[in-house]
């Protein structure tokens, strides 16, 4: 076994583990074992090999990084990235928001909580002409509805119990820039009227006033509700939903597109590894296995969270492994088992690992299992009992 930093095509071997050495989201080379085979997988331990060789690579990058980044430091343009992914649907989102950045016409974003939605409306602020000026945001949810008018559209002083003086509001506050209303959705039907204004006339009237104030502002709505089967409810306006929908950005949840889980893995660990003031952290194959079969309902909220905790638990070990997952991803308990160099425990916990993820694949169907695996009905309730799956 040999460790390198030459390019693949020198490295003396047959097989390769590599670990990237990523500094500010960017990768600049990678440490990697090689070795002929036959030999045995890599393990865990071959992981954490590569974890401690790569510190002080990593902590030299840093430095020449840091101090390149220093050097070349001027004033630039704010720039955000709306969607980590190399997905289809991931680059459609990125081009849409390209195209839309600049544009008057209101943008509506859909799709389920935790998939990122406001980012989206931030980066199209952010790029666009207007990103000198405000970005208001609002969850329309999340204020009681008798006090979202005032904060949408303000005030005048007396105008009810507790308005002590003249207050602007939110809409008022993103005068020249953007004013992002997420959850629309949740708006009654007489501040829909009201949006409905808004949006056709360009000026807006506070509450407890008769005079009606002129508004330049960007707008962008969002929600994760079904908005068409709102209108059939009779729960949202037609007129506004149209008014709504003349661009539209969809965004699909995480288990649609399980390809940019490696890169928001990657992502987030690098960004709170460095936020926790920690070397490089990994995740061991199996840990890798169980997120990438989990579903994530919270979508990318949700990832961001669980990296968050792993990151705690796994320590200064370097390596995030099964046990440090939430019960939800991990819902067997797995732990990572000691490393074997016996051929005949490799390979009964190698079929063991394999079983459960037929199991898992076939929903537990031992019939469908069977077929799927090529082997008869006997032979897996045989392979079963010698492992105590059955």
């Amino acid at each position: 076994m040999q460790s390198s930093l030459r390019s693949f095509g020198s490295l003396d071997g047959d097989s390769y583990l590599c670990l990237p050495l990523s500094v500010a989201e960017s990768v600049h080379g990678a440490v990697c074992l090689s070795r002929n085979l036959p030999a045995r997988p890599y393990s865990s331990v071959d992981l954490e090999i590569l974890t401690i060789l790569s510190r002080p690579l990593l902590s030299l990058l840093r430095d020449f990084w840091g101090k390149t980044k220093k050097q070349a430091s001027a004033p630039c343009e704010p720039t955000l990235e709306p969607i980590i992914g190399s997905s289809r649907s991931s680059q459609q989102i990125r081009m849409l928001i390209d195209r839309v950045k600049d544009a008057e016409a209101p943008v509506f974003i859909y799709g389920e909580s935790g998939t990122g939605k406001e980012l989206i409306a931030r980066s199209i602020h952010e790029r666009g002409a207007r990103r000198h000026k405000p970005f208001v945001a609002v969850n329309c949810g999340a204020i009681p509805d008798h006090l979202l008018e005032s904060e949408l559209f303000g005030h005048t002083k007396g105008s009810f119990t507790g308005a002590l003086r003249d207050k602007a509001g939110l809409i008022e506050e993103a005068n020249g820039g953007t004013f992002f209303l997420d959850e629309v959705g949740d708006l009654s039907l007489p501040l829909q009227a009201k949006l409905l204004r808004l949006l056709q006339e360009r000026e807006i009237r506070r509450v407890g006033e008769n005079r009606t104030r002129r508004v330049d502002v960007r707008f962008i709505s969002a929600t994760n509700k079904n908005i068409e089967a709102e209108v059939e409810r009779g729960n949202f306006r037609v007129d506004l939903y149209f008014r709504l929908r003349i661009l539209t950005i969809e965004v699909p949840p995480l288990r649609e597109r399980k390809s940019d889980l490696f890169l928001l893995i990657d992502y987030f660990i690098d960004r709170y590894a460095r936020q926790m003031k920690k070397e490089k952290v990994y995740l061991s194959p199996r840990a890798l296995e169980l997120m990438m079969e989990y579903s994530w309902p919270g979508n990318v909220r949700e990832l961001q969270n669980e990296i968050q905790r792993c990151l705690v638990l796994c320590g200064d070990g370097g390596l995030i492994k099964e046990e440090h997952l939430s019960p939800k991803i991990n819902p067997g308990k797995e732990v990572e088992p000691s490393a074997s160099f016996d051929y005949h425990e490799a390979k009964a916990e190698f079929e063991k690992r394999f079983l459960n993820l037929a199991l898992r694949r076939f929903g537990y169907s031992k019939t469908r299992t069977a077929q799927g695996i090529g082997v008869t009905r006997q032979g897996l309730f045989k392979l079963l009992r010698k492992h105590g799956l059955g």
